[in-house]
């Protein structure tokens, strides 16, 4: 679900009582390592939640700090005791102002957070200041957030490819819904669409968990691939070869091996504008084996006209396949 989904679904005032609440656990109780995996799903769902969270944790840390200042010694005066309650008065004030998104706010302990997307076709490498690097695929949104001691991606749709900076007094993650990528040293690959991610590790090591208690955490290693539908998790291995041809949209092209029309035409389609359509089940059924450019459908249409002998319809953006 998109950021701006979420925000339209939940009121801010309802957003501000949930960073509120995360913020006393946070405070009041012990906190566990299952509280922070659902604490990241929580802020990785909206840029209100994080927003909303950093707000509410400003305003009570400037709080906590003007009570200090007014905590009266036993000799001090009526007058002063009148003087301490009405400044803590105010202090409370603030606290409430901030929780209803008081504009005038600074936020100092807020981490510095930065989107970055790309369009249909295009894809974009961008460099994070910890020696990280992220390059991003088609139609791929994702944001950065860099904490004291952690930097946390969170991928909203779309494919990167992450090449960790690994550092042990550093802790680098990245949030997909309900799902959190640790990475132990390596290389790796995302994919997020709909209730589906796919991690594909290239070198080293990631740790794979959820939100869901009942989801076993993974720790997957070169060549592992790991499919996520809703709870169900399934994992395979990949050659080094296959591996270089899942990579394949780095450089440009998408590598097919014994892969149906109708699969091969929904991957040109996450690269393209114009857009293929198979007409039949019988002619999506039929493979096809090769490497073609991506942000050009016309070499893959005239494999299916020559080789198959399909008919081809160009109707506005779309070209439609057919027997």
């Amino acid at each position: 679900m998109s950021e701006m989904a979420v925000d339209t679904m939940q009121s801010a005032q309802d957003i501000r009582t949930q960073a509120a609440a995360w913020l006393e656990r946070r405070e009041r109780m012990q906190w566990s390592e299952a509280d922070q995996v659902d604490f990241d799903s929580w802020l990785s769902q909206s840029l209100a939640h994080r927003t909303a969270y950093w707000r509410v944790k400003d305003a009570w840390e400037r709080a906590d700090r003007l009570r200090a200042l007014n905590n009266p010694p036993a000799e001090q005066t009526a007058a002063k005791r009148r003087s301490a309650k009405i400044f803590a008065g105010i202090a409370v004030a603030i606290l409430v102002a901030a929780m209803a998104g008081w504009a005038g706010i600074v936020l100092m302990h807020a981490p510095h957070e930065t989107i970055y997307a790309t369009a249909v076709g295009d894809h974009k490498t961008v460099a994070l200041a910890d020696g990280s690097q992220i390059e991003l695929n088609t139609d791929t949104s994702l944001s950065v957030a860099s904490e004291v001691g952690r930097s946390v991606v969170s991928l909203d749709k779309g494919e990167a490819f992450f090449e960790v900076h690994h550092n042990t007094h550093r802790v680098f993650v990245v949030m997909a819904g309900d799902r959190r990528v640790t990475d132990l040293g390596t290389k790796f690959v995302m994919r997020r669409e709909a209730n589906k991610l796919v991690v594909t590790v290239l070198e080293g090591r990631v740790r794979l968990d959820g939100r869901n208690k009942d989801v076993p955490e993974q720790t997957l290693e070169r060549g592992d691939i790991a499919v996520a539908e809703g709870t169900v998790l399934t994992l395979s291995r990949q050659s080094a070869r296959q591996l270089a041809d899942t990579m394949g949209w780095r450089r440009g092209v998408i590598v097919f091996k014994h892969t149906t029309l109708a699969d091969a035409a929904a991957e040109f389609n996450r690269y393209n504008r114009e857009k293929i359509v198979v007409a039949d089940r019988d002619t999506g059924r039929l493979k096809i084996d090769g490497t073609f450019p991506a942000t050009n459908v016309r070499p893959f249409v005239e494999v299916a006209q020559d080789v198959f002998g399909l008919r081809v319809d160009r109707r506005g953006d779309e070209t439609l396949i057919s027997r």
